[in-house]
């Protein structure tokens, strides 16, 4: 019987050693996966919108939705 339980305890050292190293993956998953997202922020702030590029973008919708429209705050009873 005390076989079967080293055997187990055995199995369970295992268990939680591929868990560890899974863990250890993943996160380097996560960190080269961050690491790019980062990577083209910085291309896109650079390359894209950089040298005052972004003065010459133009947003379809801009003007059109105002953040304060008299409309919105009249009084219907006046």
């Amino acid at each position: 019987m005390t076989s079967l339980w080293l055997l187990l305890s055995k199995a369970f050292v295992w268990s939680f050693g591929f868990y560890d190293m899974f863990a250890n993956v993943l996160n380097w998953v996560f960190f080269l996966v961050a690491s790019g997202f980062f990577v083209y922020w910085c291309y896109v702030l650079t390359a894209v919108l950089g040298n005052n590029k972004d003065k010459e973008y133009h947003s379809d919708t801009e003007g059109k939705f105002p953040y304060y429209t008299e409309d919105l705050y009249k009084n219907p009873s006046k």
